[in-house]
């Protein structure tokens, strides 16, 4: 069985392509691509949740990374590859997260979401005021042929009353 695998590992080693991706040096980054991806999922969510300390620390990391994968021999460019993808995506939300907080977006954001609950609130009550003069229309209707239909019974009995 030994014999086995030494000569299926001698058939994989042999050929460059195959030698490679059956190496740490595609399988470390491949696995690694996880961090970046979310990175990048990440810039579409709100930034109140982005952490300011943790994107430091990520950006640090895929620097120091970035370093490493092209000092090592063979160079690794698919590590660097992901480490560049991240530490751009770290990059855009170590912007984000300063915009947010200290340079006025937390307010901007906050100002623009009562504006639109003041305008879902204004749309809200013109919809109820258009139900309600509905209701009052027709309640009004009501009345009137009511009234109307009492009218014409009290001048009906008066008829009576009179002959």
């Amino acid at each position: 069985m030994a014999v086995a695998i030494k000569a299926l590992n001698a058939r994989i080693r042999a050929n460059p392509v195959s030698d490679y991706f059956c190496s740490t040096h595609f399988w470390g980054p491949a696995s690694n691509f996880g961090i970046p991806l979310a990175a990048v999922m990440d810039t579409q969510k709100d930034p109140e949740i982005i952490s300011g300390k943790m994107t430091l620390a990520l950006s640090g990391y895929s620097a120091v990374f970035m370093r490493y994968s092209m000092a090592v021999t063979p160079r690794n460019y698919l590590l660097f590859g992901c480490h560049i993808v991240n530490f751009g995506a770290q990059m855009t939300q170590g912007y984000r997260y300063l915009n947010y907080w200290n340079f006025g977006g937390r307010e901007a954001s906050l100002s623009a979401k009562a504006k639109e609950g003041l305008s879902q609130a204004e749309g809200a009550l013109d919809k109820t005021v258009t139900q309600a003069e509905g209701v009052m229309r027709d309640a009004a209707g009501n009345v009137k042929s009511k009234a109307e239909d009492l009218a014409g019974q009290a001048k009906a009995q008066a008829d009576r009353v009179t002959r």
